[in-house]
């Protein structure tokens, strides 16, 4: 029997996450989805696909624990894939308000999700997969937020463009490896998910580009999940993967 391609994705209870879940059911992937709900649907349609599907309710908050569960998971005896693919796709929107207006709690908490966890994981997946002698990649989901600076989104804007910074120095390391994984941090466009709906409704006093986000949504140009999450997984399936550590479906 052939070895499956195995797929780990986080934040796959909703949204892009979940539609990317979905589009990645196959007879010959293997999925591990990490967030804190599962999706009973999710799993009826991995066992009609065939496709080895696990979930972990966890919430990312606690990224060290995940990443000690994920080293442990990944080095359990006959583990044995055709490829390994880390997708970290979970974020979070702390209160929109000035970084004045937050309280330390919250300002931790979206570093954690947004930052910390992921840097726990890619280095767990990195660490345990590296002898494999399989093709890897790590796929780092950003924002434009990450590139351009916006009001009342101090944490989110610095949790992703932290993110994008450590995928440049994480490809100039593997790089230097013989097998090095291939990573990117990419950029998905806007999306029509519960994250745009807090930034329409957001105090417009505390949030001056709330009307950009208003316009977004009015204009028709926010993609559904299902279509971002079909670019996102087209990029990630692109032979050219990783040639750039940071970069944007919209080219």
């Amino acid at each position: 029997m052939q070895a499956p391609h195995l797929y780990i994705l986080t934040g796959a209870s909703r949204g892009m996450g979940l539609a990317m879940a979905r589009q990645l059911l196959a007879p010959d992937h293997a999925l591990l989805c990490i967030s804190r709900r599962e999706n009973a649907e999710l799993a009826i349609q991995a066992q009609a696909s065939a496709c080895q599907l696990e979930h972990w309710p966890l919430d990312l908050d606690h990224g060290r624990e995940a990443a000690a569960m994920l080293r442990q998971w990944l080095s359990r005896p006959g583990a044995r894939y055709a490829s390994a693919t880390l997708i970290n796709n979970a974020g979070v929107i702390p209160s929109i308000a000035p970084l004045s207006a937050l309280t330390p709690e919250d300002i931790a908490h979206a570093l954690r999700v947004g930052l910390e966890a992921p840097m726990a994981l890619t280095a767990a997946f990195l660490a345990v997969t590296g002898s494999w002698g399989v093709p890897r990649k790590v796929l780092n989901i950003s924002s434009g937020l990450g590139r351009r600076p916006m009001a009342s989104q101090a944490v989110y804007c610095a949790a992703k463009a932290g993110l994008d910074h450590a995928t440049r120095c994480l490809a100039l390391e593997e790089a230097l490896k013989p097998d090095g994984a291939r990573v990117c941090s990419l950029a998905p466009g806007v999306i029509d998910t519960d994250m745009q709906v807090q930034l329409r409704g957001a105090d417009a006093a505390a949030f001056p580009d709330r009307a950009r986000f208003e316009q977004l949504k009015s204009g028709g140009q926010l993609d559904s999940p299902e279509t971002a999450a079909r670019k996102v997984l087209a990029y990630l399936a692109r032979p050219d993967f990783g040639a750039e550590a940071v970069a944007d479906v919209r080219g």
